[in-house]
């Protein structure tokens, strides 16, 4: 299953994505809320991680447009260091619930 991860710091994301890959994950990581429509679009992704620095009106609608896209899950994060063991403990947990699901 797929995860799209959406955060305002690309080094952030870097760091989301390195975990989650390391660790066997499909995952794919932008900044933009611009980038994220036009992946989200594809249908191609079955988690949504959005990134604390993630504005309330960009939460939202990108949270819609996963909607309509059958995104199975969207998992609000805000990274703690260290960011791989914040990745392991919170957010593979949930992809992978959301996968056995």
């Amino acid at each position: 299953m797929r995860t799209l991860v959406l955060g305002r710091t690309p080094a952030r994301v870097t760091a989301v994505l390195d975990a989650l890959r390391a660790d066997g994950f499909d995952a794919e990581g932008v900044s933009t809320d611009e980038e994220a429509r036009k992946l989200l679009e594809t249908a191609e992704f079955g988690v949504l991680v959005i990134g604390g620095g993630v504005g309330p009106d960009s939460r939202a609608a990108i949270k819609e447009l996963a909607a309509q896209y059958q995104v199975r899950r969207v998992i609000d994060g805000a990274l703690a260091e260290p960011f791989d063991a914040y990745v392991r403990r919170e957010f593979e947990p949930l992809i992978r619930e959301t996968a056995a699901g």
